[in-house]
């Protein structure tokens, strides 16, 4: 292994125990193998997938069985390398890509490595994630970045990266109308993106003033849905991206899409939604769900760079290691929070 000096032979993480049970815990400095990086963690986001799994201790099929590491929008410096990793990594800024697949399957070697079976996926259990102050990841998810990124821009780079995907199974093009219910992070920074890919207009539905507010920055129309229902906006979107994750929600909102429109489901959240049959049919709508995301760090990156994207909106909070449960939990009562971020180094 090639290292820079000083990395210690142990190091803290916030561990989950199970629901609403997190402690620090102090953990041997992992070793990285071939062709793999040791990244000093420096930012990480804080996901819905963290607050869920911090809530209910499972999302779906995914149980935390035994203690896990949460946390997997991150970003750091390379601090060593193992046999076979390029040392002229050493010492960059990194965006760390969370998933790592197999690379052989029947889904990787066509290039849709986001669904690999045997995919390992930071913070999805059994994979220890990102609230840590040191991580190993392959080389080919360590994605440097340019100096013109802040170490919050780099950790995002992960949920833009799921906005480029969804904009991108939807075939955002200039001239769309683009309608996105949902002003969480997903929803924010998927506006930009919908306008950074040509769209004409956007609008961003939700019933929190706040983050509506943060829509009608990034350049959207913002509809408060508790105050005007969708059905009677009168706005007939050519593309649909549902980033709420609400079951109804993405119901009413399939019934407003016109004719030869497409349709994303980003959120997740339910298992089923109340799918209006007729209207996709007689309207010949175009109906998928995504997952993750492949190949989308370079345009991401590049969007952030260029400054048609904005991550520094997204960032409401930011919390030391010690104090990971307070990012997980500020949501519950603060109106204000939109993305909480962990720097593991303080």
């Amino acid at each position: 292994m090639t290292a820079t000096s000083g990395i210690p032979a142990t190091m803290r993480a916030a561990v989950l125990h199970g629901p609403g049970q997190l402690s620090l815990a102090e953990r041997p400095v992992p070793e990285p193998g071939p062709g793999e990086v040791l990244v000093r963690v420096e930012a990480v986001g804080t996901c819905g997938s963290d607050v869920h799994y911090y809530r209910h201790g499972r999302i779906g099929g995914f149980v935390v069985r035994e203690p896990l590491v949460l946390g997997h929008e991150a970003a750091g410096t390379v601090v060593a390398c193992g046999p076979g990793a390029d040392t002229r990594r050493m010492g960059r800024r990194v965006s760390i890509e969370p998933g790592t697949p197999c690379g052989r399957c029947g889904e990787c070697r066509p290039g849709r490595y986001n669904l690999c079976p045997d995919m390992r996926f930071l913070a999805t259990p059994p994979v220890d994630g990102a609230f840590c102050e040191y991580l190993v990841v392959h080389q080919d998810f360590a994605h440097e970045v340019p100096d013109c990124l802040t170490i919050e821009d780099a950790a995002l780079l992960e949920p833009l990266s799921v906005a480029v995907w969804a904009c991108r199974k939807a075939r955002v093009a200039p001239g769309d109308r683009v309608l996105i219910t949902g002003a969480g992070p997903i929803g924010l920074v998927t506006a930009q993106t919908a306008r950074a890919f040509g769209a004409r207009e956007v609008m961003v539905t939700d019933v929190l003033p706040r983050r509506l507010a943060l829509a009608c920055a990034a350049g959207a129309t913002a509809l408060d849905v508790s105050v005007t229902p969708l059905r009677e906006a009168g706005y007939t979107p050519t593309v649909l991206l549902e980033c709420s994750g609400v079951p109804a929600v993405s119901g009413e909102a399939i019934r407003t899409v016109g004719r030869a429109g497409r349709v994303v489901l980003v959120g997740m959240g339910g298992d089923e939604i109340p799918l209006p049959l007729s209207r996709v049919q007689s309207h010949e709508l175009e109906l998928t769900g995504t997952f993750r995301y492949a190949h989308t760090w370079p345009t991401a990156t590049a969007l952030v760079e260029s400054g048609a994207v904005r991550l520094d909106s997204l960032v409401s909070h930011g919390y030391g290691l010690a104090e990971a449960e307070s990012a997980l939990t500020v949501a519950t009562h603060d109106a204000s929070a939109v993305k909480a971020v962990i720097y593991p180094q303080r």
